[in-house]
């Protein structure tokens, strides 16, 4: 990339059809690209091995395409990236900032995922805190340390900025309010090559040269950790955007499960991209 350039991406999980809302957010980030002299980037956040198939993907580019959305360079991949991510931690475990979490199963796989609206993220109590990584059993999650890794990071550097119509501005990150909001998060599960979300984006934002994450305001709140973990592990802290959300006839955010908005269902029934648009509202 073209140093100092405006770089973004479109980062779906394939795990379903794309609605308006993915179209929304695609298009934007698109336009913003486009707009800026930059690049448009698409990744595959596909770490979940059991729900990411090839037919989404290849019905997502093809709606992308159909749309009139053209990225730059191949498709990354987030799957093929595992064994680096879960590599990239050990610093961490070196520096005594993990440590092994056997509580449920359920509890973990829901932690490592996407946030969704309306979903309380719920703070870890620390149970297992205080176990080394000595005793970590096949199946144990790996925590983060908040309150450690908070000790090693300089105040002045928690902050970000944001652009976005809701909450534009500079956003500093309070370590006491962390603590309390966001906990000792989950990064990865052993034995299952699971990352967390925000782990992996993290990473990747900053590999692929990402300046600016254009994104549901659903995400806002989430910010915080990501950029605790790019301070951690020393990455670059993207200028965020977090964008309206589209939501139903009853003020809900859309999600995959809603299938009556699907872009293939708009497809079939003879819409245009134009006609996408305007239902957006771009």
């Amino acid at each position: 990339m073209t140093a100092g350039a405006f770089v973004t991406r479109f980062a779906p999980s394939p795990t379903g059809p794309l609605h308006l809302g993915h179209a929304y957010s695609a298009i934007l980030a698109h336009d913003m690209a486009r707009a800026a002299g930059g690049h448009f980037l698409l990744r595959m956040e596909d770490t979940d091995l059991e729900r990411c198939k090839p037919v989404h993907e290849a019905a997502i580019a093809d709606d992308l395409t159909w749309l009139g959305l053209a990225w730059d360079g191949p498709i990354h991949h987030q799957r093929p990236k595992i064994p680096q991510y879960n590599q990239r931690l050990e610093g961490l475990a070196a520096k005594g900032l993990l440590y092994p979490c056997s509580c449920t199963r359920t509890d973990i796989r829901a932690a490592l995922s996407a946030p969704q609206e309306g979903v309380a993220h719920t703070v870890y109590p620390g149970t297992c805190r205080g176990r080394t990584m000595g005793s970590r059993l096949p199946g144990d999650a790996l925590r983060l340390d908040l309150d450690a890794a908070l000790g090693q990071l300089a105040p002045t550097g928690l902050q970000f900025t944001e652009t976005g119509p809701a909450h534009a501005g500079t956003h500093h990150i309070n370590p006491e309010q962390a603590k309390r909001l966001i906990g000792d998060v989950v990064l990865s599960r052993k034995g299952e090559d699971i990352v967390a979300y925000f782990l992996a984006s993290a990473f990747d934002d900053a590999d692929q040269g990402i300046t600016h994450v254009i994104r549901g305001d659903d995400l806002f709140d989430f910010t915080p950790i990501q950029v605790i973990l790019q301070q951690l592990f020393a990455l670059p802290t993207p200028t965020y955007h977090h964008h309206r959300l589209i939501r139903d006839d009853h003020g809900k955010r859309l999600a995959k499960r809603d299938d009556a908005r699907a872009l293939s269902k708009y497809r079939a029934e003879g819409a245009s991209p134009a006609d996408i648009r305007r239902l957006v509202n771009l």
